[in-house]
């Protein structure tokens, strides 16, 4: 009986001073996942979109199965690929989502010029 009145007699915490401390840690929270989630995903959002508008014929691209081709039409949703690199044309209709990168007109490493001696 004794700790039932100790508990019904304490004073309710009241004021600003504890309700901001109380919301200080969910502030900093939601400021850390701004900084470290959120805005880089909107950058590499951003970068996507850049590069799915650029998406022109002749790149050379890499799908997100692991594709490598290059691009012979675009439609409004659709890229015509080409996947062979013999005589022979192998040509994969897909989804542009499905574009993972570009490569350039090219799949050949750049060379570095030699320094002259």
């Amino acid at each position: 009986m004794q700790l039932a009145t100790a508990i019904g007699t304490a004073a309710p915490a009241t004021g600003t001073g504890s309700l901001l401390g109380a919301l200080m840690p969910f502030a900093i929270l939601l400021g850390v996942m701004y900084f470290m989630v959120i805005r880089p995903q909107k950058a590499q959002q951003k970068k996507r979109e850049t590069m799915m508008a650029n998406l022109r014929k002749g790149n050379r691209i890499v799908t997100v199965g692991g594709i490598f081709g290059e691009i012979i039409d675009i439609k409004d949703d659709a890229v015509i690929v080409n996947v062979s690199q013999g005589p022979e044309r192998i040509v994969v209709r897909m989804a542009k989502w499905a574009v993972q990168d570009v490569i350039g007109k090219d799949n050949s490493p750049k060379e570095k010029e030699a320094p002259e001696a």
